[in-house]
């Protein structure tokens, strides 16, 4: 075991290398420049979009833009803010938190450009009915004699969406919080429990398609993330003393890094800390990796520029907002200083520090709400990764896999399941990137035209 945990974690380290965050943060800088900043200049048209403003029923698609930012942010809004920031600072320190907002910022024009593409790039599956996603758009983008990179990314996406990660740090949460402080005994039995608990409400919804899964997130999303943002507000408020040193901590050390040790390149510890970030921000919003543009690419429109502008306020949404309120609790309530605890048990502290112990139990709900939201979300990103490579009457095979791989995330370690999927989500962003890269300037176009007709409307 401990020889297949080493060879895992050299996988994710290896494919998180040098050539990968060149692709991310330099392909998206250089979408960022191509689009002229898109993404600022229109973001209060993109709020237009979301609340339903620009909604044609008669478009092509199978759920409005609101139910595809909420299935696409109810997998990133989750264990990456509450588990994942938790992760960047007990390894990095207050400083690995800015490499996560650039990593955001940069990701707005990613995630524009992918959700875009997959707009304009649905291909049809075996049966007949329109889909979207990075698989689709390097076969009617690029052109036929590019589907091995299509395969590929399927293939990784199909590993990528196993929700190992979630269904662990939501083991450890219930077993932090609920289980061991009122007596009851943890060990694999219990945990087998939870993940049979888990395996009949995630087969329940997941039976039932994307409709189901997109409405059950468009509901169950905004309630949890309002009463998560209500309390760490309160958290802050209650340590406001605490928040600008520790605001300005964030800045100070993103480029002194001498809380971490780990990965070395760049010439040595800040390269390590920028690629935490990097990762950690990555792992959060997901922007270049492919799993969001799947939902976005299901859309009711026929306007890829309007589905990619609502498809960015995901990085702002989940790691400008989300990762950072989370990111300033664990700093202002100091635990992240004084206990080993890491993932989503440093969160629930900073909690527990501030509520006594009705805070971690509020926590626990938001933390159950979010990581079960996410196991929907990514079962549909498997299917549709299993339907484009053996054909869409075959996909719920991959749910029995879905399915039993929540179990094995309930009883194994962390470090394991963290490393598992961050390597197959890297090798997923290179047939992602490369073809938005390539496809980028047929988006520019569609800017164009889209932002002349805008005009045109605002001027009558």
């Amino acid at each position: 075991m401990e020889q297949l945990n080493q060879f895992i974690s050299d996988f994710a380290s290896y494919a998180w290398g040098l050539p990968l965050l060149i692709l991310l943060i330099g392909g998206g800088l250089y979408l960022l420049i191509l689009s002229r900043f898109l993404p600022f200049r229109l973001f209060g048209h993109a709020l237009s979009v979301l609340r339903g403003k620009y909604d044609n029923p008669d478009d092509p698609g199978e759920i409005t833009h609101f139910q595809a930012l909420t299935t696409a942010l109810s997998s990133t809004i989750g264990m990456g803010n509450i588990a994942g920031v938790a992760v960047a600072i007990s390894i990095g320190g207050p400083g690995a938190v800015f490499w996560m907002w650039v990593s955001a910022i940069i990701g707005m024009s990613t995630k524009f450009f992918t959700a875009a593409l997959a707009i304009m790039y649905r291909g049809k599956d075996s049966q007949g009915n329109l889909q979207g996603g990075p698989m689709y758009v390097i076969v009617e983008g690029l052109g036929k004699h590019w589907k091995p990179l299509a395969v590929f990314f399927s293939f990784c996406g199909m590993v990528g969406a196993l929700p190992v990660f979630n269904v662990n740090q939501l083991t450890q949460a219930i077993n932090d919080i609920l289980l061991q402080p009122n007596g009851v005994e943890v060990n694999t039995t219990s945990n087998l429990v939870i993940g049979g608990v888990l395996v009949f409400f995630t087969a329940l919804v997941i039976i039932g398609g994307l409709n189901r899964i997109s409405k059950t997130a468009s509901k169950l999303v905004p309630a949890m993330v309002l009463l998560y943002f209500v309390m760490v507000l309160s958290i802050l408020i209650l340590n406001a003393s605490e928040v600008p040193k520790y605001f300005s901590l964030i800045f100070t050390e993103a480029f002194t890094a001498h809380h971490y040790t780990g990965d070395t390149f760049l010439g040595g510890v800040v390269g390590g800390l920028i690629l935490l970030g990097i990762r950690r921000g990555a792992f959060s919003n997901e922007a270049g990796i492919g799993t969001a543009p799947m939902a976005h690419g299901a859309t009711k429109t026929s306007q890829p520029v309007r589905e990619g502008l609502v498809a960015m306020l995901g990085p702002f949404i989940d790691t400008i907002i989300v990762c950072t309120l989370t990111a300033l609790a664990i700093l202002v309530t100091g635990v992240w200083k004084t206990t080993d605890a890491n993932g989503v048990s440093l969160t629930a502290l900073a909690f527990e520090q501030t509520f006594a112990s009705t805070g971690k139990y509020m926590l626990l709900c938001c933390i159950i709400v979010f990581s079960v939201s996410s196991l929907f979300s990514y079962s549909y990103y498997g299917t549709k990764c299993l339907s484009f490579l053996i054909g869409a009457k075959n996909k719920n095979y991959y749910n029995i896999v879905y399915i039993l791989s929540i179990i094995m995330g309930t009883t194994t370690s962390l470090a394991m399941m963290i490393n598992l999927i961050d390597g197959f989500f890297a090798l997923m962003a290179f047939p992602t990137m490369i073809s938005t890269l390539i496809l980028a300037p047929k988006v520019v176009k569609q800017i164009k035209s889209y932002t002349q007709t805008l005009k045109t409307s605002s001027d009558k």
